[in-house]
């Protein structure tokens, strides 16, 4: 029972046998700082009521008071797991105020570090499903692999979670030998540990008792709740922003949408299992197509917008004088308003920016899937054991800085 969004607390009636309990802020279970105030018959939830702000850090507001490049470490706080997926959206909003093309290089580049994210942040997610059924070795087994992409993004802009990676209208730097060496290695090794994650988990007997057919969710409700990504895939709705609303040059690329049938935890972890098979693919294909690319490209020709490089700033006065009027937003931006989406790890990650000609946005909202997504669980839980909600959680992939910004 709940008025006025909080649920009626019954525990202390003597007639009463519902147990009210307080999952999280800060409990392991919660996968971040948020809470579920949870009535419980034994162990089954009767009701609930979900509560964020914990972390508020108004991130929209702060953005408001900043030039575009200082925007850019807000957005990998979101997703933290992903982090190069809100730089590079970030920075394709700001192309798409200003009418920047980007040479096809650039966006294959950006191709690959973006499926590299993607196959980490679903990493993440798939490997803590895992351990929250009580397996293990596939979690402590697999998470190599996210260290190994870290490597590469450490490789290319020398920062692994929080990465800060790109610019405005391309890369900061072209990709070094060695980190195509790290790609590559990357590329070799990954499938036989993915072949042998899957061959731990997708037939176990207990994994598919504690997952199948567990917080099953229609197409409709989904759709209702505004989900996107995965979870909205494994229910068997094939939208996907990369196909919808191509950016970065994915027109160019041949991939499957995966989807499910019957939007329960084990689709959702297959969907993301089947979508780091894809992302795979994508960034094979990509290091195919930089191949027929000029080499040493990795912006565009925008003087106005992108930054010039540390070697030449410390030695060209004129240099000096284009890096200080283009952090300081000194150069005029159009008046305009723009949406920009693009797949994220959990969804759809849109840029929503209204520009009146300042130096700063005048309004700037994140889409962040997570929020969206989150706003279901409390109802989702309802009639669910307290076991099955966690695991529920854990397949949601709720990432803190990404629903609580």
């Amino acid at each position: 029972m709940k008025h006025n969004n909080q649920p009626v607390f019954t525990d202390n009636d003597p007639q009463s046998e519902l147990v009210t309990l307080n999952l999280g802020p800060t409990h392991p279970a919660t996968h971040g700082v948020f809470q579920n105030v949870v009535q419980l018959d034994g162990e089954r939830i009767v009701s609930g009521v979900s509560t964020i702000g914990y972390i508020h850090r108004a991130f929209e507001k702060i953005a408001e008071h900043r030039p575009f490049y200082q925007i850019t470490p807000l957005t990998d706080r979101l997703n933290y797991c992903s982090s190069p997926i809100n730089n590079m959206g970030w920075h394709m909003t700001v192309e798409k105020l200003l009418n920047i093309k980007t040479p096809k290089r650039v966006d294959y580049l950006r191709v690959i570090i973006m499926e590299l994210s993607r196959i980490a942040d679903h990493i993440i997610c798939n490997t803590i499903i895992a351990q929250d059924t009580g397996a293990t070795t596939p979690f402590l087994y697999f998470f190599q692999f996210r260290e190994h992409i870290y490597e590469i993004f450490e490789e290319i802009c020398g920062a692994r979670l929080t990465t800060n990676i790109g610019r405005i209208g391309g890369l900061e730097r072209d990709f070094n030998d060695a980190a195509f060496a790290k790609i590559h290695k990357f590329v070799a090794d990954f499938p036989k540990a993915l072949r042998e994650f899957e061959s731990l988990l997708n037939r176990n007997r207990i994994f598919i008792d504690r997952t199948a057919g567990v917080a099953e969710v229609t197409q409709e409700t989904a759709l209702s709740y505004g989900w996107t990504g995965p979870l909205l895939r494994s229910t068997g709705v094939d939208y996907d922003v990369r196909i919808s609303e191509p950016y970065s040059s994915y027109e160019d690329f041949n991939f499957e949408i995966p989807v499910g049938t019957s939007g329960d935890i084990y689709d959702r972890y297959l969907v993301r299992n089947e979508e780091m098979w894809q992302s795979h693919s994508l960034i094979q294909q990509a290091l195919e197509k930089i191949k027929s690319e000029p080499k040493g490209i990795f912006h565009a020709d925008v003087p106005d917008f992108y930054l010039p490089g540390k070697e030449e700033v410390y030695n060209n006065m004129e240099a000096l004088i284009y890096h200080f009027k283009i952090v300081m937003g000194e150069i005029d931006a159009p008046k305009a308003e723009v949406y920009h989406a693009v797949e994220g790890g959990n969804g759809e990650l849109g840029f929503y920016l209204i520009n009146d000609g300042g130096r700063s946005p005048y309004r700037l909202h994140f889409r962040r899937p997570s929020f969206i997504n989150y706003s279901m669980f409390a109802k989702m839980s309802e009639g669910m054991l307290l076991s099955d909600a966690i695991i529920n959680m854990s397949s949601m992939n709720i990432i803190a800085g990404e629903l609580d910004a």
